[in-house]
């Protein structure tokens, strides 16, 4: 299992010891993961994307990983397609800290580069580096669809819990079937986001959008939303170019030296409007005929939308639970790293 702790102590013993033979076995991974961080706006925000959901069946989903707990149980995660439905965090743990997006999106890509885990049951150390670098959970994942779309991942910090912690999937899958929400998740895959239609504003190709204006007390992951990509941006390279531009205004908004607060730019295909306030996070992406007036005005009405539509497409009061024995400070503090070949080999 590789931590920081290790792969610290491989160094001091050895200063030239070659670190691929630790990672072999895992480049399907890394080659997603390099993807990803390429094309997901996800790490270029530091945020996670919500599949967009009724809030009552949000709700719903996260009442039930609330009562399918065991002891030792940290972090209860629901995912459709690499998009967060729910997650539920041990009430201790949030008093310290939170899961943090990166964590995330190293689990997630994790899932999606292995077709192991479609095989049933997985039980895997997983280190989460931003949470702690130097410690480890044991996760459960295991899918609860036949056509392994919708994923459960539940993390413990008792290496001993598969069976106790397989039983709480059991009781999530069985209460979904119950209420007919796995059926719902299932279908509402077929089309998982939006269109930049749905606002019903005229120029306005795409965007991205983070809110910043969340109570602290709520401890809740970073979230962001966008539209599907649509034409003129149907192909790869499109979809690239595009990205890059938001890749340079979003450079351009947190640079170290000259910050700004409001970016408008004409490219050769396309304006984009960047505005950053303490509350929000905002790329835009418009016709190549939009002036900074109208962009303006478009900003207006998109707002507007997304405050009308936020309970649907982010979570806005993530769900606690409490387990026992206090897993607050055995999670934080991370179970030594025992191995030192790493776990991704075996995959």
């Amino acid at each position: 299992m590789l931590t920081q702790v290790s792969i610290t102590r491989i160094f001091e013993r050895k200063k030239n010891y070659d670190l691929r033979r630790l990672l072999a076995g895992s480049e399907k991974i890394l080659d997603r993961l390099l993807n990803l961080v390429e094309s997901d706006p996800g790490f270029l925000l530091g945020a996670v994307r919500c599949l967009p959901l009724p809030a009552s069946l949000r709700d719903a989903l996260g009442t039930l990983l609330q009562k399918a707990i065991t002891p030792n149980l940290v972090f209860s995660i629901l995912v459709a397609r690499s998009l967060l439905v729910t997650a539920v965090q041990e009430r201790a743990v949030i008093e310290e800290c939170r899961l943090e997006p990166t964590d995330l999106h190293l689990l997630l890509n994790l899932i999606g580069a292995s077709s192991a885990f479609q095989a049933g049951e997985i039980w895997t150390p997983i280190c989460l580096p931003r949470f702690n670098p130097d410690g480890y959970f044991y996760a459960y994942i295991s899918y609860l669809d036949a056509e392994c779309t919708v994923c459960l991942v539940l993390l413990s910090t008792d290496k001993e819990s598969f069976y106790a912690v397989s039983d709480c999937k059991k009781r999530v899958e069985e209460a979904m079937r119950t209420q007919g929400s796995l059926q719902v998740l299932s279908g509402g895959l077929q089309s998982p986001s939006y269109g930049v239609g749905q606002v019903g504003v005229p120029d306005l190709r795409h965007f991205l959008y983070k809110p910043l204006d969340i109570p602290e007390n709520y401890r809740q992951l970073p979230q962001f939303t966008s539209p599907e990509l649509e034409g003129p941006y149907c192909s790869e390279e499109e979809q690239h170019r595009l990205f890059d531009l938001y890749h340079y205004l979003h450079s351009r908004i947190h640079s170290t030296s000259r910050p700004l607060r409001l970016i408008y730019h004409v490219a050769e295909k396309e304006t984009l409007l960047a505005w950053v306030t303490s509350k929000f996070e905002l790329y835009t992406c418009f016709s190549p005929l939009v002036t900074k007036a109208g962009a303006i005005n478009v900003l207006t009405k998109l707002l507007r939308w997304i405050k009308k539509e936020e309970d649907r497409l982010f979570i806005r009061y993530p769900p606690k639970y409490s387990t026992t024995p206090n897993p607050g400070k055995s999670a934080k503090g991370g179970r030594p790293d025992g191995a030192e070949n790493g776990f991704f080999a075996g995959l």
